[in-house]
This record gives C-alpha cells, structure tokens and sequence, in this order.
C-alpha cells in the first residue's frame, strides 16, 4: 500500500479561512480519487480529542489521522528550522507552506517526496497587510521549499509567474486551481436560516477573514459614497483575523449608516450557501490574492460579482465578472460604489453576470484538482 500524507493542521488553525477550506476539500477528494493500492492519512498538530474527532468527521474515509507532539505554533518553529523528526519522512503533500522541508534524495530513497502549495505572494509583494511573523515565517518556508521541495503548487498562473520572480523553482511549480466547495448547497430551510440571520430582500455580500489585505474597508467606504446606491445594506460574512478590523467603527468612520450593515461573523456552510444565493451582487474588494475562493463559490450561486483587478483575481474570474480597478487606491471606493450602482440597476448586465458565473466556476472542480495533484506525486 502506498500512503500519501498530507498535512491537514490548517484544518485546526485559530482562523483556518480560505487554506483550511483548500487543505479540507482538496484532502477529501484525494481519498475519493485514490488510485488502487493507495490510501490517505492526515496530519495534523497536537490538539485535543474533539479536534481530533471533528476533523475525521470532515474527512471520512483516512486511513488514519496521526497527531504530532508539538502544538501548532511550536511545530511552526520547528518546521522552520527543519527540525521535522519522522514528520519528513514518505510521501508529504502539504496544502500550504506548512511542510517538512529538509534535504533528501529521491534517487536513493524514491518512495520519499514532499510537495508544497504557496498559495499567494502576498508576503512579498503586499507585505504590509500581514502580521510581521506571518511575512516571516512564509517568506522562510517559500525559502526553505526552494531549497528542498520535490514540487511547488500554485493556484494559478498569476502566482507562478510571480513566485519565479522571488525563487527559480522552474519545472518544479505545477498551478492546480481550487474549487466551490461540495458542501455549499442550499438548504431546503433557507427561508427559516434567511429570517435567522437577518438578510434582508436585497444587499451586497462581502466574504472573507476581516483583516487588512481583504480590502473591506473600501468596500464599506463604497457603499456610503454619494455615487453607490441608496438604501441597499451591505452584509459581511466571515470570522474575525488580525489588525483590528472593525467592522462597524469604519462604518462610523466613512459615514455608513449603522442600519446599512450587517456583520454575520463566522457561519456554517448551509447559512453561507443561503447568503450567497440571496445576495443581489457578491463584491471581492481584496487588495491581493492568490486564488479568491468567494469569488467562485458566488460565481457558482448566479450571484452577480464584482471584484479587484488583482492578477490571480482576473485570472480565475475570466470575463465572468465586473472587473475595478485598485489604483489610484485613493478613488478606489470611488470606483466600487459606481460598479455596484450599475450591476444593481441594470437586470441585463446582472442577467448576463448570472449567466456566465456559473459557467466559469464549473471550470473549477476539486475531483480534477485531486486527480492532478495524484498525477504529480505519479510524476516524481
């Protein structure tokens, strides 16, 4: 039997946000595509047993979920300085840079491989919308990849291009994209969950970890502009991450009426699923990216979307959406409110919106994305 061990410990991260959903359905599909003579088993820090039993709930069929000896934030450290003990040793597929990276030789020991995802540039290009130990330690686990990875995943094509500007990984970046979630569905409970939750009967919808890089405080800036439209709430899902993000003083700040948001927190797949699928239009305001999974999961729904010009935004968004334009970042709200003013007043550009989301987020499949990353390890 060959087993492929993939670290999973974003699973139980504080804020797992869009890694934890990639390592947790990308996990999931690499047991359902298992070739015959292999199986999956899940690695993750060491945490509590109902940790332990909530992530073998989210990804039945393991072959086993082994705990290391060190907590996440220890085993961060020494993962960093390759101290990795037995954690480096088999087959490794790490959904993030979270890897045990140290020196090896597939020659001599070819069941031995370690590949790792680099999900963004940000720690690079946008250092300043990351905490200085979250720049630290990406930026010295990309280095240590660089040095002893067997292969790199991006997400897409905007990050392999820019990630070889940083380290020369060559013939070892494979992009394999990820993909809406299998579990957001609609709910046959969706009008109980809707009252539950407060959606009003139209609002734009802004999904994301509330930290700087996601550019909400323009998004908020935007809907009290003179030029966006009036009386429509702006509603924000998703769980709180670092910097003070407050929600509600820079609505206070930029003169949004109080009325007009609604902050949902963090919230279940199914109550996700019923606000992505009642929004009048999904806006992605996020200053850099590597993927932007809300944007297709909106796109999956018919939601109309609106987005950043981002690179790896524009690449998975295609013509699908309303593209604007981050700089001059000072007129950058500017330009939001006037984008939401024209989707949410003209029914033909939101009907074709409708239309062609749907259509590129089924260009985005985790089956397909499980099949080529077993054709990768195949491959080394």
């Amino acid at each position: 039997m060959t087993t492929l061990r993939v670290i999973v410990d974003q699973m139980v991260a504080p804020v797992p946000g869009g890694i934890g959903r990639y390592a947790e359905e990308l996990t999931r599909h690499l047991v359902a595509t298992a070739p015959a003579g292999c199986d999956v088993v899940g690695v993750v820090s060491a945490v509590d047993r109902d940790e332990l039993e909530r992530v073998r709930t989210l990804l039945p069929g393991l072959a086993d979920l082994e705990k290391l000896v060190l907590p996440r934030r220890e085993l961060s450290l020494a993962w960093q300085g390759g101290f990795v003990g037995g954690a480096g040793h088999g087959m490794v597929h790490a959904p993030s840079v979270l890897a045990p990276l140290v020196k090896h030789d597939r020659s001599t020991d070819p069941g031995r491989q370690t590949v790792v995802t680099v999900h963004d540039v940000v720690p690079w290009t946008n250092p300043e919308t990351l905490t200085p130990r979250g720049v630290h330690f990406h930026r010295a686990m990309v280095k240590r990849a660089w040095k002893y990875a067997d292969a790199v995943v991006v997400p897409t094509h905007a990050v392999a291009d820019a990630l070889s500007e940083i380290h020369r990984f060559d013939e070892r970046i494979r992009v394999i994209g990820g993909a809406p979630s299998g579990r957001l569905r609609t709910p046959v409970d969706a009008d109980v969950r809707a009252e539950r939750l407060g959606l009003p009967e139209r609002y734009v919808l802004a999904v994301g970890t509330l930290e700087p890089r996601k550019g909400l405080a323009h998004l908020i800036e935007a809907m009290a502009h003179p030029d966006a439209p009036s009386g429509i709430p702006l509603v924000i899902a998703g769980p709180d991450g670092w910097g003070d993000v407050n929600v509600y003083d820079t609505a206070e700040r930029a003169g949004l009426d109080r009325n007009r948001l609604r902050v949902l927190g963090r919230i279940d797949d199914a109550d996700l699923a019923v606000a992505y699928d009642r929004a009048t239009v999904f806006v992605f305001p996020s200053l850099a990216e590597g993927f932007g999974l809300p944007l297709i999961e909106a796109m999956s729904f018919g939601t109309p979307v609106i987005h950043s010009d981002d690179s790896a935004v524009r690449e998975v968004a295609s013509d699908a959406g309303v593209t604007v334009a981050r700089d001059p970042r000072g007129s950058y709200a500017e330009r939001l409110a006037q984008a939401v003013y024209q989707v949410v007043n003209d029914p033909l550009l939101a009907a074709q919106l409708a239309i062609a989301g749907p259509d590129r987020a089924r260009m985005y499949d985790w089956n397909d994305s499980a099949v080529e990353t077993w054709q990768l390890h195949a491959d080394l």
